[in-house]
């Protein structure tokens, strides 16, 4: 597993388990034999589904760690497969497969890889305009997934109480409504301290899994 994300693969961990005042030595062992182990990227997702399946406690995890998996996939695993592996018929297929899994933290993640290959401090517009080319006619579904988003922008100047009062207002049907308090928490801080932390616990709307995306993220781009 990439340094990186594996440094972020155990922060999202224990900051969940610390939340939830669960055990994570045994499931944390599991997924991460599930992320590690020399199989093709569908045999690991199955691993990873039957980790979640035995594992029940964590399983608002799931599709987090599937993004995590995925760009360990991108980082690492590739550099071992044919130069031109992501345009095979192959990976398309995987793509089809895989359509319906994961979470917009994937982009994030993606994004923030790219930050760090150009030497750029991570933003919210950046993000958007740079990166989602949410002002692009083209691009029109990332710009309806990030709608609330792109309409709050001001809340990066903000304080994490008043993101979670928009986080709160949004209605089931937002794809982004799990991942709106995290990722703007995220472009509001990027390197939160001991005491910005526990803030952004206080006013989390969804503790746990909001403590533990946030940890995921902000380890992610150290």
């Amino acid at each position: 597993m990439d340094s990186k994300i594996k440094k972020a693969f155990q922060a999202g961990i224990a900051a969940y388990a610390k939340a939830e005042q669960i055990d994570q030595v045994d499931f944390e062992k599991a997924l991460q034999a599930a992320f590690e182990q020399e199989a093709a990227f569908m045999d690991k997702v199955e691993a990873l589904d039957q980790v979640f399946d035995d594992y029940q406690s964590f399983e608002e995890l799931r599709e987090i760690y599937f993004d995590l998996l995925m760009i360990n996939f991108f980082v690492d695993d590739v550099q071992k497969l044919e130069e031109d592996y992501l345009d095979s018929p192959e990976w398309e297929e995987i793509e089809e497969q895989t359509i319906d899994r994961g979470t917009e933290l994937l982009n994030i993640f993606l994004y923030l890889n790219e930050c760090a290959d150009e030497d750029v401090e991570p933003s919210l517009d950046d993000y958007l305009k740079e990166f989602l080319l949410v002002e692009e006619d083209e691009f029109q579904d990332e710009y309806n997934i990030y709608e609330k988003v792109i309409a709050n922008q001001i809340l990066v100047d903000s304080t994490y109480g008043e993101i979670a009062k928009v986080a709160k207002g949004l209605g089931h049907q937002e794809e982004l409504k799990e991942l709106f308090y995290p990722i703007m928490s995220f472009f509001n801080e990027a390197n939160p301290s001991a005491e910005h932390l526990n803030d952004y616990a206080e006013a989390a709307p969804n503790k746990s899994l909001d403590i533990a995306v946030y940890e995921l993220i902000v380890n992610f781009n150290k």
